[in-house]
This record gives C-alpha cells, sequence and structure tokens, in this order.
C-alpha cells in the first residue's frame, strides 16, 4: 500500500478527514533492507497511520512477539488506534499458509492494511521458487478477499518486508526477482551516515508506475523516536535504485 507509507514518510500523520482513498488502486508494496535497517519500525508506523484513518482494523503478522513497540508521536500512540492493530505471530510457514487459507472464516471487521514482517524467514524454511510464488499469490489473495469484503472504493492494503543479503546469494536474489513480479511497488532502505545518538536511513520509494519516485531521510534517536525529512536531491546522484538485492543498498 504505497500511498499509506507516503504519507507516513511526508509526515508520520493520519490522513485528514478530507483525502480521497485511493486504496483499491494502489499496488501491493514490497519493503526492502539490510538487517536493522528500520523495517519493522516503518511496518508499525504504516500501521498506525492506516489504524487511524477511520477504516477497519489492521493485521499485522511477524514470525514473533514485537520486543517493544517503535515509538511515534503522542496521538499516533493512542489507545484507540493502537487498539485497531491486530498481532498475530505465525511460527512456521505452514502455519502462516494456514492462517491466509483461513482467512475467509474470519468474522468481524475486515481488515483495511496487511502487513507481514521478516518474510525471509519464512521464505528460508523452503526456499524454492515454486513455494516463494505460492506465498506471493496468497498473501495477494488474502488482501484482495480482505477487499472485497470492505467493499468497493475501500480496499485492504498489502505492505511485505523482506530482508535483503549480501550480492553473490544466487537464492536470495532469484527469490527477490521473482517477488517483485508480485510488488509492482517497492520500497528501498539503505544506512545513511548516522549524527550522534541517531540511526538514520535513506528510504526510496518506487510506487509502481502509480506515482513520481520519492526518497526520504529517516532518522531514529536514541529515545526511538522517529524524524522523516526529504532527502536532498543532488543533480545526477543515482546512488540508490531498484534491481539488486546487496544488503538493503540497490
Amino acid at each position: 500500500m504505497a500511498e499509506t507509507l507516503r504519507r507516513v514518510l511526508n509526515s508520520g500523520s493520519a490522513a485528514g478527514p478530507g483525502e480521497e482513498n485511493t486504496a483499491e488502486a494502489e499496488p501491493p508494496l514490497l519493503l526492502l533492507g539490510g538487517p536493522s535497517s528500520g523495517k519493522t519500525a516503518l511496518l508499525f508506523a504504516a500501521a498506525l497511520e492506516a489504524a487511524g484513518e477511520g477504516r477497519g482494523p489492521v493485521l499485522f503478522l511477524t514470525r514473533r512477539p514485537l520486543q517493544s513497540l517503535p515509538r511515534g508521536t503522542g496521538a499516533a500512540l493512542e489507545p484507540l488506534r493502537l487498539q485497531k492493530i491486530r498481532f498475530q505471530y505465525p511460527p512456521s510457514t505452514r502455519e502462516l499458509l494456514r492462517l491466509l487459507c483461513s482467512a475467509h472464516e474470519t468474522r468481524g471487521p475486515a481488515p483495511s492494511l496487511l502487513l507481514l514482517d521478516g518474510l525471509e524467514e519464512y521464505l528460508a524454511e523452503d526456499p524454492w521458487s515454486q513455494e516463494t510464488a505460492y506465498l506471493a499469490a496468497l498473501l495477494l489473495d488474502t488482501a484482495a478477499h480482505f477487499s472485497h469484503r470492505v467493499g468497493s472504493g475501500r480496499g485492504c492494503g498489502l505492505i511485505v518486508a523482506l530482508q535483503t543479503q549480501e550480492e553473490g546469494d544466487s537464492a536470495t536474489a532469484l527469490q527477490l526477482a521473482l517477488l517483485q513480479r508480485y510488488f509492482p511497488a517497492q520500497c528501498w532502505l539503505q544506512p545513511d551516515a548516522p549524527g550522534p545518538g541517531q540511526h538514520c536511513l535513506r528510504a526510496c520509494l518506487e510506487p509502481g508506475g502509480l506515482g513520481p519516485r520519492a526518497e526520504w531521510r529517516v532518522t531514529f534517536r536514541q529515545d526511538g523516536e522517529m524524524t522523516v525529512t526529504p532527502w536532498p536531491t543532488q543533480a545526477g546522484d543515482t546512488s540508490l535504485h531498484k534491481g539488486s538485492s546487496s544488503g538493503g543498498q540497490p
């Protein structure tokens, strides 16, 4: 759901009451980066963003419980938003597939956003290309099912986070090339030079042909607070672009 993440990176605040909801037309989004590059924090920020839009709940899938919730502004962490985020922890690929296959049996309001953190941990159990394709297709099918339940003009967004590896890992490169066919919109995260007591990264969002490429600098302070500023563009700066799997440095 590129627009949700775009709003997170633009301001970190929820959409205003007059903003048009374009979720139904948005492609699924693949969030890519190396270890400790901020993928989980951005997923959680996207969950808070969607939870504040006055729509359905958010379904957040991850293999293990978060040790701590990434911090945000006081408004973003208000209890009503947190209550709309449903965390589920499928411990294996089999359990993840079972959960996705049973989505049509779930009662209650359909999610407005489906998030999956740590896709690489599930793919590592069975790295064959057909299993990667099956899981990707099932994620898209589940989001489409939720969109049908939500209704026309609403839709269920889908953001999946994948940890990239060092160059030379042919199996990972093949998985990534296959996933990019299912996820035309991608956001690449690359470490940036940190300031005192800070962790910084560069985020490049390519929304799959539904908008211009955009870049930001994301800064995490020691207390966990996240701030976002536009990336200072320079002529001829092409150091971050789509198409590689090298540790978050595409």
